[in-house]
């Protein structure tokens, strides 16, 4: 591959991570609980996408998270990752099916093997959107994640912030797991 991906170059392929861990409100208990699960995630490289002088290259991305012994996954994601080599910005864009649209941003070298993207309500370059429901009963506040890519493994150690009717302060909602390369 070209380094025309930049820092994304490490996460082009399939991997498996069979060590996440997803701490958030169960409703079920009513308390927050830790959920350890197992995740696959195809990144599939694409570009240039021209914008004027801009030219990105990307990484179309699927993730899927289960539960241990359970079929379905409890958690999904389609997005983008992408890289823009003249201004060092990284950027993510995903979907989650239950009505949230984020799109996270940072900086990073092209040969970086660690960086950061965030993304906030109301941020004008790096907002959160949501449906009525979760910005009623679960909204998330803010969204950072910290990457790390190391030799046919990447890791990532993300935090929510989310203001829950269940509770008077915010919420915090960690995930973090660590994926090596299958494919």
């Amino acid at each position: 591959m070209s380094s025309e991906w930049g820092p994304l170059e490490g996460l082009i392929g399939e991997w498996e991570g069979s060590g996440g861990m997803d701490t958030s409100y169960h409703h079920a208990d009513g308390e927050i609980g830790d959920t350890p699960y197992l995740e696959k995630v195809t990144m599939k490289p694409f570009g240039p996408v021209d914008s004027g002088r801009q030219h990105l290259y990307g990484l179309d991305y699927k993730t899927a998270m289960w539960r241990d012994g359970e079929e379905n996954p409890f958690h999904t994601e389609v997005g983008y990752w992408l890289w823009d080599g003249e201004t060092g910005e990284v950027l993510r864009a995903f979907v989650i099916p239950r009505g949230i649209a984020v799109l996270a941003g940072g900086t990073a070298s092209a040969d970086a093997k660690e960086f950061t993207m965030k993304a906030a309500v109301g941020d004008e370059r790096y907002p959160i959107a949501e449906g009525k429901y979760l910005g009623a009963n679960a909204s998330s506040v803010s969204f950072e994640v910290t990457i790390k890519i190391g030799e046919n493994t990447w890791s990532y150690d993300e935090l929510t912030m989310l203001r829950m009717k269940e509770f008077d302060d915010l919420v915090a909602h960690p995930d973090r797991n660590t994926l090596t390369r299958v494919g």
